[in-house]
């Protein structure tokens, strides 16, 4: 009996003892699946390659600006990329959807947006974790020896323009200006770039390629991140208006609409409704905090922040528990009191910020912001934005457009 006794005892250890392997051996895999590469027809050749890693025992903090394109995301990545201990990188996911979405969908048929969302989580996942090898699965063409001149937007991260990713002759310790960095840093390693990630304590990522927060829930949850969600909303008015001047052929019929004042027949209204759909969806999870974005969830207008861009830089950063960094501050002092005629690049970040927050009003018809509002008035009421009811309040300075509401971050 007593021999029984010590084989049961045996047995349960040896149980045990495999079980804990098998964990030890779960948590240290890399993140590395490659969803949606199958079906694009494209070769997995990195899915088994590249460093393996544990869970986020370091509780580095990794944080998603979610964006919609001209909601002033460009404005707030500056916020982060400006930080000397932030790793920032501007929209990584463009190479997803340029390399697994036909040009001719965009992203609007469902299976479309399904395979890309799951690519997405598992880049985000690999680039949070400073594994940029991962993202070669997405260039064209693929890099060489882990180098390669195809990284979008490259100069609109201070780290990938900067010793030691760029070493360019003659430099000395300066951050190059995003077009000189283009020119003068030639190929970026990967190699060196992902150093560069690993040796700084947090990893920042804008994008607008995710339409709700709740597509991001499965790596708000993973425990290998600790990952907070900054949601970026503007008035879809001001929205639609910076995207008429700025994306001027696909936005041909609403601005046709603006100088005939008649709506063209075959007007794209989902150019509008979409943005509004987005935001309701995603604004209606965030500000319902479910127990899964506890602490990991900030909503923040960006009319707030054009207004008041010292104080609300200090709430969020306060709300992701990191120190403002000086750099940041100055930063701020210097695009948001400048001449918005400086800024005419359509990603450009100088602004006089008080003065932008609004300025769409003088630039729609009454008739194209009473279709708008129509359209969208349940993410207006959401959000704070209050209907123009007459031409005469669309145009009057002295009336606000935006009430005051005071989005606390869920924690």
């Amino acid at each position: 009996m007593q021999c029984s006794w010590k084989a049961v005892l045996l047995l349960a250890l040896a149980s045990i003892a495999i079980q804990y392997t098998a964990i030890r051996t779960f948590t240290a895999k890399s993140f590395h699946t490659c969803p949606g590469l199958a079906e694009a027809g494209l070769a997995e050749r990195l899915c088994e390659e590249g460093p393996t890693f544990a869970y986020n025992l370091s509780r580095k903090t990794h944080v998603l600006i979610l964006a919609t394109t001209r909601s002033g995301s460009s404005f707030v990545g500056q916020l982060f990329n400006q930080h000397l201990d932030v790793f920032y990188l501007f929209e990584p996911l463009y190479h997803v959807q340029n390399t697994l979405i036909p040009r001719f969908t965009q992203g609007k048929n469902p299976a479309d947006r399904r395979v890309m969302l799951g690519a997405s989580r598992d880049l985000l996942r690999s680039l949070y974790d400073c594994d940029l090898y991962f993202l070669e699965n997405y260039i064209k063409p693929p890099p060489v020896n882990h180098t390669t001149d195809r990284i979008f937007r490259r100069g609109a991260s201070r780290v990938l323009c900067s010793r030691p990713v760029c070493d360019p002759p003659g430099s000395g310790d300066l951050v190059l200006e995003e077009g000189d960095c283009v020119r003068k840093c030639g190929l970026l390693n990967l190699t060196v770039a992902a150093e560069a990630c690993r040796e700084r304590s947090h990893v920042a990522i804008k994008t607008v390629r995710v339409p709700e927060v709740n597509d991001l829930r499965a790596l708000v949850e993973d425990p290998r991140l600790n990952l907070k969600v900054i949601q970026l909303v503007r008035d879809p008015r001001g929205i639609l208006a910076s995207r008429s001047e700025t994306f001027r052929d696909t936005y041909r019929l609403w601005r046709l609409w603006y100088g005939t004042g008649r709506k063209p027949y075959n007007l794209d209204v989902t150019q509008l409704t979409t943005v509004c759909e987005d935001f309701s969806n995603s604004v209606s999870t965030g500000l319902t905090r479910p127990p899964w974005l506890k602490g990991k969830y900030m909503l923040v207008r960006y009319e707030d922040l054009a207004r008041n861009p010292m104080k609300k830089t200090e709430e969020i950063y306060g709300f992701l528990g990191i120190p403002l960094d000086s750099h940041v501050a100055r930063w701020i002092q210097n695009n948001t009191q400048g001449d918005p005629a400086l800024g005419k690049h359509k990603y450009g970040t100088v602004r006089n910020s008080a003065a932008t927050a609004e300025n769409w009003r003088f630039r729609l018809s009454y008739d194209i912001v009473a279709f708008a509002q129509n359209a969208c008035q349940r993410v207006l009421a959401q959000l704070g934005y209050r209907m123009a009811a007459s031409e005469q309040e669309l145009k009057d300075p002295s009336i606000s457009l935006v009430e005051e509401r005071d989005f606390r971050p869920f924690s």
